[in-house]
């Protein structure tokens, strides 16, 4: 028969479109009902097989005539590659003995019989495709029949590997050992295809091949991928080839490149055990090493591994000539710095300068990492007054931070630390970022306004629905009751103070001026005492009530008061800039003349971190009074 061959455009006979019947015998693998079919007894076809009912019955295309079995669907499949897709061995052995010529039969997309059993993962399919076309194919054909190629340029063995199936990729190479060499259309060998599907029984199929190809896409080999896939990969890719540690993708990365980003160790002790000494100098396009790779990921093990590998690798500097110290620096991993300032091989790295003049301290603090500040300034190592090729210091790199809370920290710890600024007049400094602090404040105010409002009505509210009712003479029932009176003075507290919020807030947001920066601290402080007030006469209102309920009294006096202090103990460490230390040292001491200058400089080029500062020690006292209170009350409940 004269098939079209993939990717032809000749349109297939009518009388050679496969009838339903047809099909659906073939797909359930009923080989009676398949020869029935194509000898023309259709009585017997329906009766045939296990109680299978006759498609003949159902509404289904008909077919006129015989079926024939050179009919074809619409993707120009046979019946031996329905066969050969579901699996079907039996049905497989019956249509090669009727026609040989089907074993290397491709449908319109290339596929061959063996392509379909391969991809469906059928090896029983793939060995009797195998045995049946060394039987009956001619020499000169059979390679086409085992070796044949699709439109994509796939192999069977491309398809079996693809999907992970290592049973059928065995068969294959069994039958084509040679396709282990070949690459596909896109240019990827079968073993990268098999590392991929993450089958190790599929990747060891392969390696049973010598020949076998490793490449895969943008130069990798079958390491790149296996290393972000299982150490049993990576073992069995090793043992067989273990120069492939020193290949090189498209942007001159290696396997260990790979690797130390991903930071799994076991897999980089096993690369490092088949590495050349200059394993870890290798650098990519950009310069950087597998330890640079490391670094940026924050892998500090990988970093400690690499560094026991090579201790000489810590020196490659990247095309900004950045070391790994300056990157990890950058990306904020404090862990690998602490390392770092540990190792007394690595000191000298500490103040190390890039192309650009930049130590590490410069790019953590222009990066608003405050973590590695901190690491950096607590080692004693660092020098804090080295200026970059721009003339400036770490200090004057604050500028470039983003968020108000990393400023106020950095602005601290630096003075703390003894940082300097550049020589410059005062007259040229700039405030920081003063406009984004305005739209920051204006959105606040008007969040905080409407929690004011809230808490104000609320409060009020409460008064006028006093714990105990009303006796019969319009006076309070708990008259007298110190829990009582202390309710209705912590509700009338509250209601000032947040009325006094709001009102600022509401000044604040309509004046628009610097100056209202006073009333929106205050307002907060307000809000804050308002919002513990009336916590506090929450709970002593309840305790007024319930004064004959003592051990439900003492269980509900613990939970609030431990809620309230686990509460207040979180937000005083999230809202102080540094430690109780270096806050005393900014507030009150400055000994020394550069100091004195330096805090000058500080007033006038970031006011809001002094502002913040001192606010956060005062909201830290309020914190503090508050759960004084909360003890008292807590007392005078029991």
């Amino acid at each position: 028969m004269d098939l079209t061959p993939a990717g032809g455009e000749r349109d297939i006979p009518d009388d050679l479109f496969m009838c339903s019947e047809l099909y659906i015998a073939a797909f359930e693998g009923h080989t009676d009902q398949v020869i029935g079919l194509l000898e023309g007894s259709r009585a017997s076809a329906a009766v045939a097989g296990n109680g299978w009912s006759s498609p003949a019955a159902q509404p289904t295309a008909k077919h006129h005539g015989n079926c024939n079995i050179h009919e074809v669907t619409a993707e120009r499949w046979t019946l031996l590659h329905i066969a050969a897709a579901q699996g079907h061995d039996d049905l497989i052995d019956e249509l090669c003995r009727r026609d040989s010529g089907l074993l290397s039969a491709a449908s319109s997309s290339g596929d061959t019989p063996l392509h379909c059993a391969a991809r469906a993962g059928h090896a029983g399919a793939v060995r009797a495709i195998d045995r049946l076309a060394r039987a009956n194919v001619e020499e000169d054909r059979l390679r086409e029949a085992l070796r044949g190629r699709n439109e994509a340029g796939d192999t069977a063995l491309h398809l079996a590997a693809r999907h992970g199936h290592g049973e059928a990729a065995e068969a294959v190479v069994e039958a084509a050992p040679e396709t282990a060499a070949d690459l596909n259309g896109a240019g990827v060998s079968p073993l990268y295809l098999a590392v991929m599907s993450g089958s190790v029984r599929a990747v060891t199929a392969i390696l049973w091949c010598r020949d076998a190809s490793a490449t895969g896409p943008k130069s990798q080999n079958a390491l790149h991928a296996a290393v972000l896939q299982c150490s049993e990969m990576v073992s069995l890719l090793l043992n067989w080839k273990p120069g492939l540690v020193i290949d090189l993708d498209s942007n001159r990365s290696s396997p260990l490149h790979f690797a130390s980003s991903d930071g799994d160790c076991s897999i980089i002790k096993a690369i490092l055990a088949h590495a050349p000494p200059g394993a870890a100098h290798m650098q990519d396009n950009q310069g950087l090493s597998p330890l640079h790779a490391a670094a940026l990921m924050g892998h500090a093990a990988a970093v400690r591994l690499l560094m026991q590998f090579s201790p000489a690798s810590a020196d490659v500097r990247d095309k900004h000539g950045m070391s790994f110290l300056h990157v990890a620096a950058m990306k904020g991993h404090a862990s690998i710095i602490s390392h770092a300032a540990k190792n007394r091989m690595l000191e000298h790295h500490l103040n190390a300068q890039d192309r650009d003049g930049n130590t590490p301290l410069h790019l953590a603090v222009a990066a608003g990492e405050y973590n590695v500040v901190s690491k950096l300034l607590s080692s004693g190592k660092v020098q804090t007054h080295i200026m970059n090729n721009a003339g400036c210091t770490p200090s004057d790199l604050v500028k470039d931070c983003k968020g108000f809370y990393s400023m106020g920290r950095l602005v601290l710890k630096l003075y703390a630390s003894g940082a300097q600024f550049q020589p410059q007049r005062q007259d040229y400094i700039d405030k920081w970022n003063v406009q984004d602090i305005m739209k920051w404040r204006e959105t606040t105010s008007k969040n905080l306004a409407v929690v004011s409002t809230l808490v104000a009505t609320i409060a009020f509210s409460a008064a006028f629905n006093i714990p105990g009712s009303y006796g019969n003479d319009g006076r309070a029932n708990l008259a007298g009751n110190s829990l009582y009176s202390a309710f209705l003075i912590l509700d009338t507290f509250s209601v000032v103070t947040s009325v006094m919020a709001t009102i600022l807030l509401v000044y604040g947001r309509a004046s628009r001026s610097q100056r209202s920066w006073l009333g929106f601290m205050v307002s907060t402080h307000f809000l804050w005492l308002s919002l513990n007030s009336m916590v506090l006469g929450f709970f002593a209102a309840l305790a007024a009530v319930m004064s004959k309920e003592k051990g439900i009294k003492i269980a509900m006096s613990q939970l609030i008061y431990y809620g309230m202090y686990i509460l207040t103990t979180l937000l005083s460490i999230l809202a102080m800039p540094g430690s109780f230390t270096s806050i005393v040292k900014f507030l009150i001491s400055a000994p020394k003349e550069r100091q004195r200058h330096t805090k000058r400089q500080i007033s006038r080029q970031y006011p809001f971190a002094i502002f913040y500062i001192v606010n956060a020690v005062l909201f830290v006292i309020i914190n503090s009074l508050a759960m004084a209170s909360f003890e008292v009350a807590r007392n005078l409940s029991y």
